[in-house]
């Protein structure tokens, strides 16, 4: 049971972490390979773990960001009514949530700023992504047999691409919040 809580409690960790934090992934196809613990068991915490580690990053981001400037948080605000003016908006946004590739820190950081998102639909989309992308990587891990969590941690936080693209996922979410969207209104 400790090897369990230990499991959740080191996914949910990154994933509250706004940037830099190693791939979820990763971390899990390390506990599969050097704790004899059940794939499916890892694969269900990391989704649970995961999904809610990113609900309460968002959720920080929602309820502090008055804290950022107003034209920031009002140019977010107004992105945000695009997304949301129609169903086919809505479901490619989900699209996005559930296939993205990239680090999802950023969008959930994102969208917590817009509080025209509702959150529940994004983390559900995630988890369903997520659940297909641990199975794959944990089910599928060979290749970390031999390396520590620590060698695992490094090589991802200290990777030149990896930082570039936690860095270029910034920088893309600053500039986000500083064009000048205007809101989107039906024409009726």
């Amino acid at each position: 049971m400790g090897q369990y809580l230990v499991i959740f409690l080191v996914v949910f960790g990154i994933n509250v972490i706004p940037a830099f934090a190693p791939p979820t992934w990763t971390v899990l196809v390390y506990f599969s390979l050097a704790n004899h613990v059940p794939a499916l068991a890892i694969i269900a915490i990391g989704v649970i773990a995961a999904a809610l580690g990113r609900l309460i990053l968002a959720t920080y981001f929602r309820r502090y960001r008055n804290r950022l400037p107003s034209t920031y948080t009002q140019n977010m605000h107004n992105a945000s009514t695009h997304l949301t003016r129609s169903k086919g908006h809505t479901v490619a946004l989900l699209t996005l949530f559930l296939l993205s590739p990239l680090s999802s820190a950023q969008l959930f950081e994102a969208a917590g700023i817009m509080p025209k998102l509702a959150l529940r639909p994004l983390v559900l989309a995630f988890a369903a992504g997520r659940l297909v992308s641990y199975s794959t990587y944990v089910l599928g891990a060979k290749s970390l047999a031999t390396t520590s969590l620590g060698d695992v941690i490094i090589r991802n936080i200290t990777s030149p691409t990896a930082i570039a693209l936690q860095v270029l996922m910034i920088v893309g979410l600053v500039l986000l919040g500083t064009i000048k969207w205007k809101p989107y209104q039906e024409n009726f």
